[in-house]
């Protein structure tokens, strides 16, 4: 099977056939990509854990918490993308494939990933070497609890119920009590956690190795990272299960894995799927927060505005909200850089429509939308990417939603340039039109919808926020810190530092990530 391949096998699937799971299956692609790893990687991990959870003969309930729980592993893998990026070389993608593996709790493995990552360099004093090892260790637990904390926010959007939230914000735990965030031990840890953490590694170690690497690692790290108990089942049964996933077709044997009942969802449980994993993926970059939503806003509102049905009309929508999904498979090091790129860092930009669109591709209910997502660089006179289409090739939703996220994103602060104006963004529209690139009708559409959407009036906010509460979560959200919030609001940081820790403790987390999240979904980011 090829590397794109995904979608070949299920053609069973009905348009109005909503599964959940062939939803979750192919946007788990997105948070492989994000790992710095193949786009199978999820799901082979999830038939893993399954196959080990029923070994254990746990029953359909628990079973299907393993099965969820690692499938969307890697759900908050956006959370510290550009934090990342900064601190391991400026590609975090390389780091991250680098590090998964590594036992944290292993001071070789520590040093060795130290060295590997870049943070260890020039350091030749010992001194100087080991406090950037436990700086490595210190930062990644912060780094952990934002991701856990994202995970477990994004899986309850989406349905999954407290035990898969719990599971994934307990995904970094060990068995010895030396994990992160909570420092749980043993039995404390959920038993699909534990399950996934080995399933996961397992394969980690297989896909390098072959299945000797895996049951040596497994065998090694039981007592410390693993439950003894999921190492002794493994042992007995992940020989067998590691070739067994080697002769099948993943994305045909996830599906069949599914424990029983099968959910389906309605096309409004989509449209929460879909906001789900698009401020997901906008939760990559602080000035990105709110892109895709906006993207869907506008473009919705202009495609009714020029009489496309209302089918269309909804597809769109849900095609703008999932339109960047590749970019996260594009380093934060590349898409934060203040400066010029280089053509082969022009080349992965490139590329971020073509991630979206095969995404989507592996699922039938997605591929539609797919079609249209991956058009959104396109340009009428040939020059946008990445199919170099011209007019006649460029279909009028996906001239729609080229002109929404071109507007949308002007308006929003870039590391190269300063927010424009809605005027100033209007203006340029205009140009492009002018010269042939975008759509006249649709710039007229979209520049009538941005007019037709000011910010919400509200009675009140979310989670008793008050409204300086709310001023100071939109500052906390895009990354400032409380020095910087203090002085945009003209407050002292000592009342900045309150605002922030009532803010967290109202919202119920503790890290920005969980509160760019919150404000994404309550949409507190437009004033």
């Amino acid at each position: 099977m090829g590397k794109w391949a995904c979608a070949r096998g299920w053609g069973a699937i009905m348009r109005d056939q909503l599964r959940l799971t062939d939803l979750l299956a192919a946007l788990s692609v997105a948070t492989d990509l994000g790992m710095g790893q193949p786009p199978d990687k999820a799901i082979r991990s999830c038939l893993l854990a399954t196959g080990l959870a029923r070994a254990l003969d746990l029953p359909d309930r628990e079973v299907r918490d393993v099965y969820l729980t690692s499938l969307l592993r890697h759900l908050g893998c956006t959370a510290t993308a550009a934090i990342e990026a900064r601190l391991y070389g400026g590609d975090e993608l390389t780091s991250r494939s680098a590090a998964e593996p590594a036992d944290f709790g292993d001071a070789r493995e520590m040093l060795a990933l130290t060295l590997g990552t870049g943070r260890g360099t020039g350091l030749h004093r010992p001194g100087l070497l080991t406090r950037a090892v436990l700086g490595n260790i210190q930062q990644g637990r912060e780094i952990f609890q934002s991701i856990c904390e994202a995970a477990s926010l994004l899986a309850g959007r989406l349905g999954l119920g407290q035990e898969v939230r719990d599971c994934l914000y307990q995904q970094f735990e060990r068995w010895d009590g030396k994990g992160v965030p909570q420092g749980l031990a043993k039995e404390e840890i959920a038993l699909p956690a534990r399950i996934g953490e080995v399933a996961n590694q397992a394969l980690l170690f297989h896909l390098k190795g072959g299945p000797e690497a895996a049951m040596a690692m497994v065998e090694r790290r039981a007592g410390g990272w693993f439950d003894p108990s999921v190492v002794d089942v493994f042992e007995r049964h992940g020989s067998a299960l590691l070739h067994e996933l080697d002769a099948v077709d993943p994305w045909e044997a996830v599906l069949q894995a599914e424990p029983s009942p099968v959910r389906y969802i309605t096309p409004g449980e989509l449209d929460q799927v879909a906001r789900v994993f698009a401020d997901m993926v906008d939760l990559k970059a602080t000035c990105t927060l709110g892109h895709s939503a906006g993207v869907a806003e506008l473009a919705e509102g202009a495609a009714r505005s020029l009489g496309l049905a209302e089918r269309e009309a909804e597809d769109l929508r849900r095609a703008a909200l999932l339109h960047d999904l590749g970019r996260v498979g594009v380093s934060s090091g590349i898409w934060d850089r203040p400066g010029p790129v280089t053509r082969t860092e022009r080349e992965r930009i490139r590329l971020h429509p073509y991630h979206t669109e095969r995404i989507l591709a592996c699922s039938r209910v997605l591929a539609p939308l797919g079609r249209i997502a991956g058009l959104h660089h396109e340009r009428l006179d040939g020059s946008g990417y990445h199919h170099g289409l011209s007019a006649a090739g460029i279909p009028v939703s996906a001239r729609i939603l080229a002109v929404a996220d071109t507007f949308q994103a002007a308006t929003q602060d870039r590391p190269h340039r300063p927010a424009r104006s809605p005027a100033r963004a209007a203006d340029l529209l205009a140009e492009e039109a002018a010269a042939g690139r975008l759509d006249p009708d649709c710039v007229r559409a979209v520049v009538e919808a941005a007019g037709q959407a000011p910010p919400p009036v509200r009675s009140h906010l979310p989670a008793g926020l008050t409204g300086r509460e709310a001023d100071v979560l939109r500052l906390l959200a895009r990354g400032l810190t409380n020095k910087e919030i203090a002085g945009r609001l003209v407050i002292s940081r000592r009342t900045a530092e309150h605002h922030v820790q009532h803010i967290y403790g109202k919202i119920g987390n503790s890290t920005r990530a969980a509160a760019a999240l919150f404000a994404m979904e309550h949409d507190l980011l437009r004033v």
